[in-house]
């Protein structure tokens, strides 16, 4: 696996750490890049270590909610209305077209409990959100592709 620089790789240990204190087993590392898989439910979420500024990283949580889906304005509406409520987290939509929900914070500063927060978030909005959109639009869960 390949870093960008000293930085990332000193946040992709802290994570590594926090990751198997949080979730043990449950969370795996990846072969391609600096992040931790979690399947949970019917999600499959990614935290991932990515660079930002020279001296700082970020964690960014994803989950993809649901795949292989045709984007109409309803479930725009739908998504925008979600986002609105959403404490921790927002709706996406990435180059396939494809719905994600995410969250990101600064490593350095990040503790056990603030990732903690973030990685749940995602995984339950993901969890829940994904029977919800594939009942009203169609589409495939993470659960569903594998």
């Amino acid at each position: 696996m390949e870093f960008q620089n000293e930085f990332q790789k000193q946040m992709y240990e802290k994570l590594a750490g926090m990751m198997k204190e949080l979730f043990g087993a449950f969370a795996s590392p990846r072969q391609d890049s600096p992040a931790f898989g979690i399947s949970m439910g019917s999600a499959y979420t990614v935290v991932s270590v990515l660079p930002w500024r020279e001296d700082e990283a970020i964690f960014t949580t994803r989950s993809y909610v649901v795949t292989g889906i045709e984007i109409v304005p309803e479930l725009m509406y739908y998504l925008l209305r979600e986002n609105d409520r959403m404490r921790f987290g927002a709706y996406g939509i990435d180059r396939d077209n494809d719905i994600f929900f995410e969250h990101t914070i600064v490593a350095s500063t990040c503790d056990l409990e603030e990732l903690k927060s973030s990685v749940l978030a995602v995984v339950y909005t993901a969890d829940q959100a994904d029977d919800e959109i594939t009942s009203r639009w169609g589409g495939q869960r993470a659960v569903d592709r594998h």
